[in-house]
């Protein structure tokens, strides 16, 4: 049974500790993460749905649901998960993100690149499932940055234990996602604090991009590919 009393002690260690929150540009890596501490620093996040899967897999054997998941789930890990400043990668339900640290404003573009990979790489796939006679899919991918508090919470010596990130860059990249590919939004979606950050060092992204408004708030929206990659999917994949 949960012993209450020494929950309040426990409770009341919490509340008592002279926490430090340390103000960062660069979030560090997971093991500088500790319950005395916490970080309050810039966070880029993607987030990469796929449109109506409900409807989609309704009338699906279980067997090709599993192809299809596997196949969009493990190369967009293999995209996401190439880069040093990388903080967090999952997958939440037909939905796979990343999270990163975002210091420097060249390191938007950088996840702005992997955006547009992750973009080709659904329309290869696409084009794989049409070879194997599986159905195709759309997918959305949203894009958001911010000023974040991340905190370690969960229970100290039992290994139960997670980041919290307390800021918009999470909420607007899964928000976003939620509406690309949709609505008349383009593949990509994107907050305005991104685009903002992007444009600094990129401004040709003003030429793909255009300004959109959203239940969810101001964003731009458009379908960048990486173009190599798309014409060898054209191509039949010949070299």
């Amino acid at each position: 049974m949960y012993d209450y009393k020494e929950g309040k002690k426990r409770v009341e260690e919490i509340l008592r500790n002279d926490l430090e929150v340390k103000e960062n540009n660069r979030l560090p890596k997971s093991e500088e993460l500790t319950f005395d501490n916490a970080y309050y620093s810039w966070i880029g996040s993607i987030f990469i749905d796929i449109r109506n899967s409900s409807f989609l897999f309704k009338n699906e054997n279980n067997k090709n649901i599993s192809k299809i998941i596997k196949s969009f789930s493990s190369e967009l890990i293999e995209i996401l998960r190439e880069n040093y400043n990388i903080r967090d990668i999952g997958i939440r339900g037909d939905c796979v993100y990343a999270i990163y640290t975002v210091p420097d404003k060249n390191d938007f573009y950088d996840l702005y690149l992997k955006a547009a990979y992750c973009n080709t790489y659904i329309k290869m796939l696409n084009k794989l499932l049409v070879n194997h006679n599986l159905p195709t899919f759309k997918a959305g991918i949203g894009l958001g940055a911010s000023q974040t508090l991340v905190v370690k919470a969960g229970r100290k010596h039992v290994g139960i234990n997670d980041k919290i990130w307390i800021g918009s860059s999470i909420i607007d990249a899964s928000n976003f996602s939620s509406i690309a590919n949709t609505y008349g939004f383009e593949n990509i979606v994107m907050s305005s604090v991104f685009y903002k950050n992007l444009h600094d060092v990129h401004k040709d992204v003003e030429k793909y991009f255009s300004f959109n408004i959203s239940n969810y708030g101001n964003c731009y929206s458009g379908d960048v590919i990486m173009t190599e990659f798309n014409d060898w999917i054209k191509n039949d994949f010949k070299d």
